[in-house]
C-alpha cells in the first residue's frame, strides 16, 4: 500500500469506526506518546537498559503502527499529500546525499 492509500484507509477509518479526528494539539501529544513507547521498547531491548517484566511482551511492530497511524491523521487533517511530501524528500536525500555517507569515516 503506498502512503496516498494509507491516508485514504485512515481517513475511511476514522469516517466509519471514529467520531471525528482529535484536534492537532491533541493528536501531537498523542504522537510524542507513542513516540516515546517505541522509544522506551528500543532503549531496552537493543540500548543499554534492562528490560522490565512487564515491557517483554510489548510489541514494536505495533508501536511502530501506532505512530504511522497518527502521522497520517496529522497529514490528512492539515491538508499534506504526504505522498508528495515522501517523494519530494526522497529526492532531496537522494541528491544531496549520495555520497555524504559512503565519504563518512565514522561509518566504515
Amino acid at each position: 500500500m503506498d502512503i496516498k492509500n494509507a491516508q485514504q484507509e485512515v481517513d475511511n477509518w476514522i469516517k466509519n469506526h471514529g467520531v471525528r479526528y482529535f484536534n492537532e494539539l491533541t493528536n501531537m501529544a498523542q504522537l510524542t506518546e507513542e513516540v516515546g513507547e517505541v522509544a522506551r521498547i528500543i532503549a531496552r531491548r537493543y540500548g543499554e537498559q534492562s528490560e522490565k517484566e512487564s515491557d517483554k511482551n510489548k510489541d514494536l511492530g505495533e508501536e511502530l503502527a501506532d505512530v504511522v497511524f497518527v502521522v497520517l491523521c496529522l497529514a490528512n487533517q492539515t491538508g499534506v499529500d504526504l505522498q508528495a511530501a515522501f517523494d519530494k524528500k526522497m529526492d532531496l536525500k537522494t541528491k544531496r546525499d549520495h555520497d555524504r555517507h559512503h565519504n563518512n569515516e565514522k561509518l566504515k
